[in-house]
């Protein structure tokens, strides 16, 4: 049975960091089974130039990628999602829109790397400890039977790959 690529939605307040660094690797590791967008809740419009630099750098295309409301996928027309990620903590707080089709959740947090201030050298290794993580779950997830999981199953397994090894140290605190 040939099924059409699955949708992957990745959701942060800014749409400028963790989003787009996720968007970014499912682009190429889930090529052709995947298809992976972001967006954010309030999008700061332009995307993080370290976020660009660290994809680069690792061998991900960063064309294309850019900082947008989580708007543009509420619209009867958008692709229909099979998956949501929240990777920041105020996104996954936030009182999302419904997604039609009733797409599988999660919350996969991981440190803001825009936030952290110093020297460039120190922002660089921020958004790479950002991509590490990330790029961690996303290969667990890519790694999941997911036609052969039922609805429930596949939450549960989405649900620990957040809390997998490689979650950054305020995320792996939540309860």
């Amino acid at each position: 049975m040939t099924h059409r690529p699955f949708n992957v939605l990745f959701l942060c307040t800014g749409n400028s960091a963790r989003s787009i660094l996720a968007e970014g690797i499912l682009r190429k590791d889930g090529a052709p089974h995947f298809n992976a967008y972001s967006a954010g809740s309030y999008p700061k419009g332009e995307v993080n130039p370290f976020a660009l630099k660290v994809l680069d750098s690792y061998g991900y295309p960063t064309d294309g990628l850019r900082s947008k409301s989580w708007d543009e996928f509420s619209f009867a027309d958008a692709p229909s999602m099979d998956f949501v990620f929240t990777v920041c903590d105020d996104a996954a707080g936030e009182q999302c829109p419904v997604w039609p089709g009733h797409p599988a959740t999660a919350h996969w947090g991981i440190d803001d790397p825009s936030h952290v201030t110093g020297t460039d050298l120190e922002k660089e290794t921020a958004f790479v400890t950002a991509f590490k993580y990330m790029k961690t779950r996303i290969s667990l997830f890519l790694a999941l039977p997911l036609d052969k999981l039922d609805h429930l199953a596949v939450k549960s397994h989405l649900a620990e790959i957040g809390k997998a090894e490689g979650a950054s140290p305020a995320a792996s605190n939540k309860p």
